[in-house]
C-alpha cells in the first residue's frame, strides 16, 4: 500500500528491524509503547486505520486543494 519496507518502518517507529521480525514471525508481543511507535508511524506516512461495521486499514485521503 505504501511501498514501505520493514527497515523504513522500522526506522521511522524507532524500534529495531529485528522487533519487527520478530511480531511478524509470532516470536513475541509487542508493549503497548511499541504498538503506539508503529501506528504514529504508519500514519505519519499515509495510513488511516479504520473502524466501524468494516476495520481494517486504508491510504489516509487527501483533503480538497492539499
Amino acid at each position: 500500500m505504501l511501498g514501505m519496507k520493514r527497515g523504513d518502518l522500522a526506522a521511522a517507529a524507532r524500534v529495531a528491524h529485528a522487533t519487527l521480525a520478530d511480531f511478524e514471525g509470532g516470536k513475541r508481543q509487542p508493549y503497548p509503547r511499541t504498538l503506539a511507535a508503529i501506528r504514529t508511524a504508519l500514519e505519519t506516512a499515509g495510513i488511516e486505520f479504520t473502524n466501524g461495521d468494516a476495520p481494517g486499514v486504508r491510504l489516509r485521503r487527501s483533503s480538497p486543494g492539499a
